[in-house]
C-alpha cells in the first residue's frame, strides 16, 4: 500500500494541556476510538514517525510500525534518494503538542556536539542527531526564541535592578558600552557582539541558586506593586513574569527567558525556526512541531530535569535577530492545484518541509508526488484522502495517513478542512 492510517502515540508530559481540552487527546482519540480520555491527565504531544521511543503502528498493516515498515521495505516507503541521503529510517519525527504551562528552557545541539554529547553521556542525551525544528501554531501560540535584540537586552539591563545586581555593574557597563546592535552578521562586530552576550549570559546562569531566588522573590513583587517599569520594557511583561511564577517559583527562568529571550506570539498559521544551538521555550497554545529525528535537550530554566549549563553556555549561537526575523515566511507550493491555500513552509535544512493545505469552504486539491515519504494530520474539519484511481478513504480531524514516494494523492471536502503534511526529498 502506498497510503495508509497510522495510530500515533502520545505523552502525558506535566506541562501538557489537561483531558480534552487537548488538542493531542481529541487528536488521540479521534483516530483511535478505543482510547478512553482522563480527564485528570495531561495530554502534551502526539508523536507521528518513526522514533523508537513512541512508535506509529500501521492498524492496516499487520498494527506493523512505521519503523518496522520502512526498514522492511526501504525503497517503497522511503526511496533511493532518502536512502542514500539519510539511511533506512525517517529523517524527521512529526508531532501535535498541546501546551499548558511552560516547557523547559532549552537549545538543541548540531549533528557534531551531538554525538559528541550521546557518546559521553547516553543517558541524558540519548540520540547522536541534531534537532532543529519548526513550530506552526494551531491555535494561538506564545513562546521564547532567541536574544533580543541588543538594544533591547541593555535598556532591560539597565532599566531592571535586579538583572542589574545579579549580573553586577562592570558587566553591564561593558556590554551597553561596547556592543553595536547594527552589526552587519559574521562581521568582527557581531563576533564581539556574540562574545559580550555570551559573558552576560554566562555570568547569569551560574549565579548560585539561593541568590536567584531572592531576586526573583523581588522581581515578583515589583511585577505585582509596580509594574510600571517593567511595562517600559515590554506591556505583556509583568503579567508574563507573574504567570510563569506560579508555574516555576522563583525559578532562573525568570531572568534568562522573561528577560532576555523575546518574547513571540504566532496567530493560528503562522511558524517559526528553531535552529540548532538557539535557547527557546514554548509557553502556551497547541502547535504542529516538525524535527529532525532526535531525543536530545540541553536545558536552561523552567524544568525540574536535568541542566547542564556549561555545555549549554558554551554551545548557543547568540544571535539576537528581532522577534518578526524569528518568524517564517509561506512560501507558494506549485506542484499542486484545486482550490485550497497550499503554502510551504522550507526552513533551510534537509531533513523536512511542511505543507499547509487549508479549504476554506467544499473543494478538491491535487498534489503531484513527492521524491520521498510523507505523514499528514488533518487538525480541524473533514474531508476525504486517496491516492489518484484508488478508493477515497476518510480524513477527519485527528486522522494520519502516512503517504509513499512519488505518489499522487487528492484531498477533497464538503466543508472546511485542514491539514499538515511533513515531507522530505
Amino acid at each position: 500500500m502506498s497510503l495508509f492510517r497510522l495510530n500515533c502515540g502520545f505523552q502525558n508530559y506535566d506541562w501538557g494541556k489537561i483531558g480534552s481540552s487537548s488538542a493531542v487527546a481529541k487528536f488521540a482519540q479521534s483516530s483511535d476510538p478505543s482510547l478512553k480520555i482522563d480527564e485528570s491527565k495531561p495530554y502534551a504531544e502526539l508523536w507521528m514517525g518513526t522514533h523508537p521511543k513512541v512508535p506509529s503502528k500501521a492498524p492496516t498493516m499487520n498494527n506493523k510500525t512505521l519503523k518496522e515498515l520502512t526498514e522492511s521495505n526501504p525503497e517503497q516507503y522511503l526511496g533511493n534518494d532518502v536512502i542514500s541521503k539519510f539511511g533506512n529510517d525517517l529523517p524527521f519525527l512529526f508531532k501535535v503538542l498541546s501546551i499548558e504551562k511552560v516547557l523547559s528552557i532549552q537549545a538543541h545541539p548540531d549533528k557534531s556536539l551531538g554525538a559528541q554529547l550521546h557518546s559521553k553521556d547516553p543517558k541524558n542525551y540519548p540520540d547522536d542527531n541534531h534537532k532543529p525544528e519548526m513550530a506552526i501554531a494551531v491555535t494561538p501560540f506564545e513562546g521564547f526564541c532567541g536574544f533580543k535584540p541588543l538594544d533591547q537586552l541593555s535598556k532591560t539591563m539597565k532599566t531592571i535592578p535586579e538583572l542589574y545586581e545579579i549580573l553586577g555593574k562592570d558587566l553591564v557597563e561593558e556590554f551597553v558600552i561596547n556592543v553595536k546592535p547594527d552589526a552587519e552578521i559574521g562581521s568582527d562586530e557581531d563576533k564581539q557582539n556574540r562574545y559580550y552576550l555570551q559573558k552576560i549570559f554566562g555570568k547569569l546562569m551560574n549565579t548560585n541558586e539561593e541568590e536567584i531566588a531572592k531576586y526573583a522573590e523581588s522581581l515578583v513583587k515589583q511585577a505585582e506593586t509596580e509594574p510600571d517599569s517593567l511595562s517600559a520594557i515590554d506591556s505583556r511583561l509583568p503579567e508574563l513574569i507573574l504567570r510563569l511564577n506560579k508555574q516555576f517559583p522563583n525559578d532562573i527562568g525568570l531572568f534568562c527567558g522573561c528577560l532576555l529571550l523575546n518574547h513571540v506570539h504566532l496567530n493560528s498559521g503562522e511558524a517559526m525556526f528553531l535552529q540548532a544551538k538557539d535557547p527557546h521555550a514554548y509557553i502556551s497554545g497547541d502547535i504542529i512541531e516538525c524535527m529532525a529525528a532526535s531525543d536530545n535537550v540541553v536545558r536552561a530554566g523552567f524544568t525540574p530535569k536535568f541542566k547542564d549549563v556549561d555545555t549549554l553556555v558554551d554551545m548557543l549561537t547568540y544571535s539576537y535577530d528581532s522577534v518578526e526575523k524569528q518568524k517564517m515566511k509561506p512560501l507558494e507550493f506549485e506542484r499542486t492545484s484545486g482550490n485550497a491555500i497550499v503554502k510551504l513552509f522550507d526552513p533551510p535544512i534537509a531533513e523536512f518541509s511542511v505543507l499547509q493545505t487549508i479549504f476554506e469552504k467544499s473543494g478538491v486539491q491535487n498534489y503531484q508526488g513527492l521524491n520521498g515519504p510523507s505523514i499528514i494530520i488533518a487538525t480541524d474539519g473533514s474531508g476525504s484522502i486517496e491516492v489518484k484511481g484508488e478508493d477515497k478513504m476518510e480524513l477527519k480531524t485527528g486522522y494520519v495517513y502516512f503517504v509513499s514516494p512519488n505518489v499522487e494523492i487528492e484531498l477533497s471536502t464538503d466543508e472546511k478542512l485542514t491539514t499538515y503534511r511533513a515531507f522530505v526529498e
